[in-house]
């Protein structure tokens, strides 16, 4: 099996872990607390980026996470957050889904982008030791 190959399964995987951590934290921001759902996107979606970081720094793609990479991971990010955001927006405003069940769905959109840019920017090497 290609490298490439087993990183995308191994992507795929840490997916599910931030999913499940993701959707754990909006349900209990959301649907406990009861905040709005967009602040609890937010706030689940940031702190499953920092657990993203690590796991995938360390299992996806075996490298070593650096600050400098840490700095960059947002950009890793963007597409996942915009194309999310954008999907949550339009199932719950436009369609009236369920906000309990739109994250999910909206998981699915910028999946195969995010792991393009995602492998991009933690293989390259820092310029800076």
């Amino acid at each position: 099996m290609k490298k490439t190959s087993r990183e995308f399964i191994r992507f795929v995987i840490i997916g599910g872990i931030n999913t499940f951590n993701y959707y754990a934290v909006y349900l209990l921001l959301h649907t406990l607390w009861r905040w709005p759902y967009l602040p609890s996107h937010v706030t689940a979606f940031f702190i499953s980026f920092v657990l993203s970081f690590f796991l995938n720094s360390y299992f996806t793609f075996k490298v070593k996470p650096t600050l400098a990479k840490f700095l960059k991971f947002p950009l890793s990010q963007a597409v996942n957050f915009t194309a999310s955001s954008l999907v949550m927006y339009v199932l719950i405003e436009r369609f009236h889904i369920s906000s309990i069940v739109t994250p999910i769905l909206a998981v699915f959109v910028a999946l195969p982008a995010t792991f393009i840019v995602t492998s991009k920017i933690l293989k390259k090497e820092s310029v800076s030791a």
